[in-house]
């Protein structure tokens, strides 16, 4: 026995395994001794790992928040972007959710579809009009005020939520109606997000509007901010009262951002959800399939002209169809059909070409630009319709006009010559096949002879007045 540097006994050589019996083969003894020797590098390593761990975990644990936008006409698919976008952030663990608000207003049944999931978010959700020139009017106002923070980047502007009909005028009794219960409606989401009401619900009867400056002095936003991160900074610390009447602090500080990005169906919808588009889909579509019509068998034209005119149909189907302008289509569409038949030297065309532009213009019954067709879209799709259609009808028709060349109606008019002598019958050779023939006058062997007629297997020919002796 010895004494180590620390001033400990040791025990060594047989002595250890003497005094102490080792459990393990004699041949593991030295590698024991080892181990127990490298204490001190054992600890280190389980140090390091431990603050590798460490490290990884407060990595994970950083704030992160989901941004989406809500750009153009609030439709449908809003809702169901929105709902996606709250559905990401609670998968993620996410501090908060940014709707980013640039819209000219839309539909009240999906704005209202689009608030329900916004207040029903366990999420708390920030509402921001951006970027600098954006706009969140009518509808778009409704759901500003619907999220746990309002803001508005420097440059922005808000307000004018006075509903209006899509598919005419109302009566003064269902207009005020309709207003009385949009007031109420803003009334009530204003109230439990501790807002200005009253100003509010001026935005609903009078139809005013703020710039981001004006909507903060009247307490319409809870802050102003030039972009997310100088949002997220704002936000840090600040204790928001969600719409169940919870309070839930915001911790935000560095948070990171990340984008929802929406899935294929989300932005085939979007895109169609424009009635230019829609209309563009709905007209290539029926052109798709008036050419297979014409061209049977083609079937690419038919199955493609099938599918973009149920696109263009659903897209329009959720707007307001005025039907002085469908009916203005349809009398295009005729036009088109008759220039290719009566040759009105093109009259009937410019006459197509003009119906088709008004009633695009006018199919769309709305008072918002952003939900009619425009002019100009009307202009760039009459034309070119007008001339292809007028091509593939003139096509159409010329082709019924011209004579048969296949069949038993492709003999009549050949001419063959007389093999044999016809007194009447006899054998003709006629587009290269020998054929049995009964003649209406005699012929001699050599004659000339024209197929007037076909019945089964056997013609009718008359000999040609140059041959036949007449």
């Amino acid at each position: 026995m010895s004494a180590n540097s620390y001033g400990a006994a040791t025990v060594e050589g047989a002595d250890f395994d003497r005094r102490f019996p080792n459990p393990f083969k004699p041949r593991h003894a030295t590698q024991l001794r080892r181990l127990v020797y490298s204490g001190g590098s054992l600890r280190g390593c389980v140090i390091l790992a431990l603050t590798v761990a460490f490290s990884a975990q407060t990595a994970v644990a950083a704030p992160k928040a989901i941004a989406v936008n809500v750009e153009g006409v609030v439709h449908p698919v809003t809702t169901e972007i929105v709902g996606n976008a709250i559905a990401l952030a609670r998968r993620e663990n996410a501090t908060l959710l940014i709707i980013r608000l640039n819209t000219p207003g839309g539909l009240m049944d999906a704005m209202r579809d689009t608030i329900a999931e916004i207040v029903s978010s366990p999420i708390p959700v920030v509402t921001y009009v951006a970027p600098s020139g954006g706009r969140s009017a009518s509808a778009g106002f409704f759901l500003l005020e619907a999220g746990d923070v309002a803001a508005m980047a420097p440059g922005t502007n808000t307000g004018a939520a006075h509903p209006v009909a899509l598919g005419g005028e109302m009566d003064a009794v269902m207009k005020e109606k309709v207003e009385n219960d949009a007031a109420a409606y803003m009334r009530s989401i204003c109230a439990r997000r501790g807002r200005n009401a009253a100003v509010a619900e001026t935005t609903v009867r009078q139809s005013k509007s703020f710039t981001e400056t004006e909507a903060l002095s009247q307490h319409l936003i809870d802050l102003i901010a030039p972009n997310d991160r100088a949002l997220l900074q704002a936000l840090d610390g600040r204790a928001v009262t969600r719409f169940d009447g919870s309070t839930q602090i915001l911790h935000t500080a560095g948070a990171e951002i990340e984008e929802y990005q929406p899935s294929l169906r989300e932005r085939i919808v979007s895109a169609i959800a424009d009635p230019n588009i829609a209309l563009i889909i709905l007209v290539i579509g029926g052109l798709c399939i008036y050419i297979e019509f014409t061209s049977p068998g083609l079937i690419a034209p038919g199955v493609i002209g099938a599918i973009m005119l149920l696109l263009g149909l659903s897209a329009l189907s959720v707007l307001p169809i005025d039907w002085l302008g469908a009916g203005l289509l349809l009398v295009a569409f005729t036009l088109f059909a008759l220039e290719a038949k009566f040759a009105s030297h093109g009259v009937l065309a410019v006459g197509g070409a003009v119906a088709m532009v008004l009633g695009a213009v006018m199919l769309i019954d709305s008072p918002m630009p952003e939900m009619r067709v425009h002019f100009v879209t009307a202009i760039g799709l009459a034309l070119p319709f007008a001339a292809i259609t007028v091509f593939l009808m003139s096509l159409a028709v010329r082709a019924r006009r011209n004579k048969v060349e296949t069949g038993a109606q492709g003999m009549i008019g050949q001419l063959g010559s007389a093999v044999t002598g016809l007194s009447p019958e006899g054998k003709v050779f006629v587009h290269g096949e020998y054929w049995d023939a009964v003649s209406l006058r005699p012929a001699p062997a050599g004659a000339r002879v024209k197929v007037t007629a076909i019945d089964k297997l056997k013609l009718t020919v008359e000999p040609m007045l140059d041959q036949a002796g007449d």
